[in-house]
């Protein structure tokens, strides 16, 4: 019980001795999205025009990256001089590019979210690292997804430009399963690489 005490003096500490400030910001970039468990073979019947007749064929596939845009908000909450909590809200366009060696339906599979992240954001002079949960929700797919919704982690790293504007890098990963065929369970990966603009940023 002691040690909890003096624990909890420490943050008491830390956190009163620190300056809270807030502040809002915009975000957005390029999206390299893809599916994991990338390669593998598939079986499925082929409807031949010329002999009027369906027929089983194999074909191998491989996920590939596919490339979009994600925009966003956030609101930086610097909490000390190293931490800072920031949620946001962003629309992220998603999805998978498919390359296979026989005959398939489709070369491309596309999905759209509108998501929130809670993320953790640990500064070291300009440059900074991020972490958190996201929570996403679908509202645009070209397929029969088999969640509308994905769950998943954020990773990355930014660097401060100016006490304004940054460049960052993400990496998102799905926990749940996108899509479920081609004999295989699919979540989400996508790697983000784009720009934030912090308003009014107090230090």
């Amino acid at each position: 019980m002691k040690k909890l005490y003096f624990l909890a003096l420490i943050f008491w500490a830390a956190f009163s001795s620190a300056q809270v400030t807030f502040s809002l910001g915009v975000r957005g970039g390029a999206n390299f999205s893809h599916f994991t468990k990338g390669k593998g073979v598939q079986d499925y019947l082929y409807y031949n025009e010329d002999t009027h007749s369906y027929e089983e064929v194999q074909a191998s596939y491989q996920f590939s990256n596919r490339t979009d845009f994600y925009i966003g908000f956030f609101g930086n909450v610097r909490l000390t001089k190293f931490y800072a909590l920031q949620p946001e809200f962003n629309y992220s366009r998603q999805g998978a590019k498919v390359e296979s060696s026989g005959r398939n339906d489709r070369s491309e599979y596309k999905i759209s979210y509108f998501g929130t992240q809670l993320i953790n954001k640990f500064y070291f002079k300009n440059f900074n690292i991020l972490v958190g949960p996201t929570i996403d929700i679908a509202v645009e797919k070209d397929f029969d997804a088999s969640y509308d919704f994905d769950l998943g982690i954020t990773a990355g790293a930014g660097y401060d430009i100016t006490k304004n504007f940054g460049v960052e890098a993400r990496v998102k990963h799905g926990f749940l399963h996108t899509i479920n065929n081609y004999q295989g369970k699919h979540a989400n990966v996508v790697f983000q690489a784009g720009v934030c603009y912090t308003f009014n940023l107090k230090k």
